[in-house]
């Protein structure tokens, strides 16, 4: 995938997620790359970036879940 298309897949799943969990865009983008979806979307040996949007977000959001228990 090319880079400017991965970094506005990665900008929509962030705001996405602020408005999710009602929290700004700078915190949203802290909590995004503090989780394990992050680093392998970016990896493309995963195939997470043929994935939609929301079900990156979901992965995420189960992992922040996950973690906090």
């Amino acid at each position: 995938m090319r880079d400017n298309v991965l970094w506005r897949k990665q900008s929509h799943i962030i705001m996405m997620l602020a408005k999710t969990l009602h929290i700004d865009a700078e915190r949203a983008l802290d909590l995004y790359y503090s989780t394990k979806t992050a680093e392998m979307l970016a990896d493309a040996r995963y195939g997470l970036q043929l994935m939609s949007d929301q079900y990156i977000l979901d992965d995420i959001l189960t992992e922040i879940r996950n973690d906090n228990k």
